[in-house]
C-alpha cells in the first residue's frame, strides 16, 4: 500500500513546514536512501514516501530534519531517527512525528 507522515511542531502549536523527511530500507547491514522529501504548510508530504512496489516488508527508517526547522533558536536535536518494521506492506503505514526543540513523540497512526 503506502508510507506516509506528518510532522507537529507541539512548542508553537502548528504543523511544520520545510522539514526534510529521507526514507531507507534497512537490509543486511546496508542503508539505501529511497525517497526524499519536504513537508508542505500541513505539515505533509506532497505524496506518499512509498507507494506499491516500493513499499515491501522490511525495516525501514525515517529521518526527520528538525534542527534546520527551529534554527536560529538551538534545538536539542537535530535530526529525529525513527526506525520500524513493516510486516504487512499491503496495509497503510502512518508515521506521525510531534516534535519540540526539546522532545519528541512518534507513533503508527491510522
Amino acid at each position: 500500500m503506502n508510507l506516509t507522515t506528518h510532522v507537529l511542531d507541539t512548542a508553537r502549536k502548528r504543523p511544520t513546514k520545510n522539514i526534510t523527511i529521507e526514507v531507507a530500507r534497512l537490509a543486511r547491514g546496508a542503508r539505501a536512501v529511497l525517497h526524499q522529501a519536504t513537508t508542505n504548510a500541513d505539515g505533509r508530504t506532497d505524496g506518499p514516501l512509498l507507494a506499491d512496489a516500493a513499499f515491501v516488508a522490511g525495516e525501514y527508517e525515517i529521518v526527520f530534519g528538525v534542527g534546520d526547522y527551529f534554527a536560529p533558536e538551538p534545538a536539542f536535536y537535530d535530526r529525529v531517527v525513527v526506525r520500524f518494521v513493516v510486516r504487512d506492506a499491503r496495509a497503510h503505514h502512518h508515521v506521525p512525528l510531534l516534535v519540540s526543540p526539546w522532545g519528541y513523540s512518534t507513533y503508527r497512526g491510522s
